[in-house]
């Protein structure tokens, strides 16, 4: 019968119920049981014959390693040649743990292995696999053929000693002490050290790492080694400028300790440069710093063994007058004595020796007042300063103020005085030696000494000569005085030549080979006329009187220096009062 199938059309043959099913495909199900078999007894053959194959081989089997070395297809006799050769000569590496970086690199036989250390290890290698159980025997080919298994290792013996010696070496070379920051002064420029940390290595570790090295890589044994970092001591630029920046300053002597005080070195550089630069450098490069640097000339070393050693200048003035004056004269001379002046120091004679009064212990004596002679508390005080000066120009020093005296001095040479006044002219000068001095005095039998004492290294001294330009002469003067009697005369005011002086500084050397000359200054001297006072005029005589005719007395000129040509003075000079 026909009947309709979700639209199709075709024949359905019933058969009776209970009645087999698909009789001829059920036959059929058998053939894949038999084919399975089939294979199986294929590949048990052909892994039989596979393990016959390996253990009829008298070589190792393909891709076979020792130690890391590929030894497959080769007899033993071939694999422990080839195992002595290439293991012994093959570098090991240490790297740094941390960064991988190559620290050294190292041969097997440096390490103290030798032949001996890999003799028979091919052929005990070659019987274990020869002893493998027949089973098991392709299973264990299949595998290192095909990679998976890379072979066996072995431990080798090595020299103990050889050992010892060479992990010594390696810790010894990769060992760092550590670059500590520093810095040193050149003379034009400062050298920074940048800062590296050290590192240290442990001998006993590094030499368990390299014990265990057993595989040979193409690349070499890979050793990791881990060392212990040393800190370096850091240092920045900015403390180093503050360091050394500053002005230079000689060794000089403290006053009031009496002791040397250390030089110092001037030095400033470009601040910003500098850091620049040390930034841009590597951890322990040395960096140069451009830098203006100025070393001292006396060092603190030096001024031990030279201080206050030569006399650098000395003058002798003698002292005369009233014992008010000679008492000035030696009291201003004990204020500046023992004074001491350091290189560049300047003196001033006002400064040290203080005003001048009585309760100063100074005493009214004569002194120049407007043209005048007149007593004056501390008059006579310039001859202190007059000998000090001429002192200073035998010491070839430089003369910072200096005035000549209203008249001709009666006890130094013409051009060779320093007048001083409180509140008005002052005598003042300058240290320009690389060494302290001190100033000297002494009063004694009649004489004022003053002398420098400093260091004189090259054995230089001045002498000083006086050259009169001109000469104006005093004339005599009178003035009529009331209180006098009739004709009677007084001298008011003794007479001075006005005198026109050039001085000159001639500088020797040590052999007295002249050096130079230069005038130093010029002094002008002012003239004084004699004063006479007269009493009123004597009435004239009556007409027929006796005429009686009057011979006046010769006047008795002053006493003055007779010096009017260029002369050079002694090394000492005494002069007496005018």
């Amino acid at each position: 019968m026909e009947q309709k199938n979700n639209g199709a059309v075709g024949t359905v043959q019933k058969y009776p119920r209970g009645a087999p099913l698909y009789k001829e495909e059920k036959k059929r199900s058998k053939a894949p049981w038999i084919l399975i078999v089939i294979l199986l007894l294929a590949l048990l053959g052909s892994y039989a014959g596979l393990c016959a194959y390996a253990g009829s081989l008298d070589a190792f089997y393909p891709n076979r390693r020792i130690n890391g070395v590929a030894v497959g297809g080769l007899t033993a006799q071939e694999a422990q040649t080839k195992l002595e050769n290439t293991l012994l000569s093959q570098n090991v590496i240490l790297c740094e743990e941390v960064s991988g970086s190559i620290l050294a690199a190292v041969t097997l036989e440096e390490l103290g292995y030798t032949e001996e250390s890999f003799a028979g290890d091919a052929a005990w290698w070659l019987e274990d696999q020869k002893n493998t159980a027949f089973i098991w025997k392709g299973w264990e080919f299949f595998n290192i053929a095909t990679g998976r298994w890379p072979g066996g290792a072995n431990w080798r013996k090595f020299d103990s000693k050889t050992m010892d010696r060479t992990v010594d070496n390696i810790v010894s070379q990769l060992t760092c002490h550590p670059v500590h920051g520093s810095y040193e002064v050149g003379e034009s420029a400062v050298r920074i050290t940048k800062a590296k940390d050290g590192r240290a290595l442990n001998a006993a570790a590094l030499k368990t790492a390299l014990m265990a090295v057993h595989e040979y890589s193409d690349a070499g044994y890979q050793v990791q080694v881990r060392y212990e970092s040393i800190p370096a001591n850091q240092l920045d630029v900015e403390t180093v400028y503050e360091a050394i920046r500053g002005e230079m300053r000689n060794a000089s002597y403290d006053i009031s300790s009496g002791t040397i005080l250390p030089e110092d070195m001037g030095a400033d550089f470009d601040l910003s440069e500098a850091r620049a630069l040390l930034d841009a450098a590597l951890p322990g490069e040395e960096v140069l710093i451009p830098a203006r640097i100025e070393f001292p000339q006396v060092t603190a070393e030096e001024l031990k063994e030279v201080l206050f050693r030569d006399v650098l200048g000395e003058c002798r003035t003698h002292v005369s007058g009233t014992a008010a004056r000679i008492t000035n004269v030696r009291l201003s001379a004990e204020k500046i004595s023992g004074l001491v002046l350091n290189s560049g120091d300047v003196f001033s004679y006002n400064g040290s020796v203080g005003k001048r009064t009585e309760e100063a212990g100074f005493k009214p004596a004569p002194a120049y007042v407007r043209g005048e002679t007149v007593d004056e508390v501390g008059g006579g005080i310039c001859q202190t300063s007059s000998t000090l000066y001429y002192a200073c120009l035998r010491a070839n020093l430089e003369i910072t103020e200096r005035y000549a005296h209203r008249y001709v001095p009666a006890y130094i040479d013409w051009g060779m005085d320093a007048t001083v006044s409180w509140g008005g002219p002052d005598y003042k000068f300058t240290n320009s030696t690389l060494y302290p001095i001190k100033i000297e005095t002494e009063y004694k039998g009649g004489y004022l000494t003053v002398r420098l004492l400093g260091t004189n290294i090259d054995g230089t001294y001045a002498k000083m000569t006086n050259e009169v330009l001109s000469r104006t002469d005093w004339e005599t003067e009178y003035v009529e005085d009331l209180t006098l009697a009739p004709g009677a005369e007084v001298e008011k005011t003794s007479p001075y030549t006005g005198y026109k002086v050039k001085s000159y500084r001639h500088v020797y050397d040590k052999d007295g080979n002249l050096i130079s000359s230069a005038l130093e200054d010029t002094s002008n001297y002012k003239v004084r006329n004699k004063v006479i006072l007269r009493g009123p005029a004597v009435p004239a005589p009556e007409e027929n009187a006796p005429v009686v005719e009057i011979i006046p007395l010769p006047e008795e000129p002053p006493t003055e220096p007779p010096v009017e040509q260029p002369v050079e003075l002694p090394v000492e000079i005494i002069l007496g009062d005018a």
